[in-house]
């Protein structure tokens, strides 16, 4: 199974900002067994594809439009992420879905285009702090996979990532715990099982909720926790390389 750690970005970094942290994951000797994926906002991908190009970090985009082209003001197809030699692509996230009213249908149709053009899908799923507490999580959960993940074959399953997002531990200061967490990936895998048998156990399950190099260690011990979609403590260089250093002890003591 590989063991993936994704910084996304969010809307943070100017132009040097960004090249700055580029510049330090380039420069710092990662690690093999680990698969690292950064998203910085659209206006820097193509330098972040070039000041990246033939080291091991991979680059990825935030978003993307399900249509090959079009009048879509303001919004970025497939086509021109490929264009730019971009990996992949974080789709759902609840950033996403809160503030820009993506739908799991929203996410099949992105997830088949980005798919077709050979890009990895990152996708996005997990429950607010009211499904949790009404006992709704899992359900929730499953239900975002299925309709996310609707239509797709074992193949394309495989070449999927999935990221567990807890939205009641992001921002709030709760923070779930690696019981918790390892409970729901399970889960995921099961489901993901269902919908396309042994595929599903080439499928990395990251972990998006506040993971920090403090919560870090114990989270990536659990067995279905394969690595982590990182936020705000991906915008600092040692703190997100601190992450890939115990991912990659976590992958070795296995």
């Amino acid at each position: 199974m590989r063991t993936v750690i994704a910084g996304n970005w969010k809307m943070n970094k100017d132009l040097p900002q960004a090249m700055d942290l580029l510049g330090r994951l380039a420069g710092a000797g990662l690690p093999a067994p680990v698969e690292v994926i950064v998203a910085p906002a659209f206006p820097f991908l193509g330098q972040a594809v070039e000041r990246l190009r033939g080291t091991p970090v991979l680059v990825a985009a935030q978003h993307c439009h399900e249509a090959a082209a079009g009048a879509f003001t303001g919004e970025v197809s497939v086509p021109m992420l490929a264009s730019l030699g971009v990996h992949a692509c974080i789709v759902g996230h609840s950033e996403r879905r809160q503030y820009f009213g993506e739908t799991d249908a929203l996410v099949n149709a992105r997830i088949r285009a980005l798919l077709a053009a050979g890009l990895t899908p990152i996708h996005c799923c997990g429950e607010r702090r009211a499904e949790r507490e009404a006992g709704r999580h899992q359900e929730v959960v499953e239900g975002q996979l299925r309709e996310a993940l609707a239509g797709l074959n074992a193949d394309e399953l495989a070449r999927t990532i999935v990221a567990y997002e807890p939205v009641w531990a992001i921002g709030t200061g709760l923070n779930a715990t690696a019981r918790q967490a390892q409970d729901m990936h399970a889960h995921i895998r099961e489901v993901l099982r269902m919908i396309a048998g042994q595929a599903a156990d080439q499928v990395p399950i990251l972990y998006g909720g506040s993971c920090k190099p403090d919560n870090a260690a114990e989270l990536f011990a659990c067995p279905d926790v394969n690595g982590g979609l990182i936020g705000g403590a991906s915008l600092d260089a040692a703190s997100f390389l601190e992450l890939v250093a115990i991912a990659h002890r976590s992958k070795q003591s296995r």
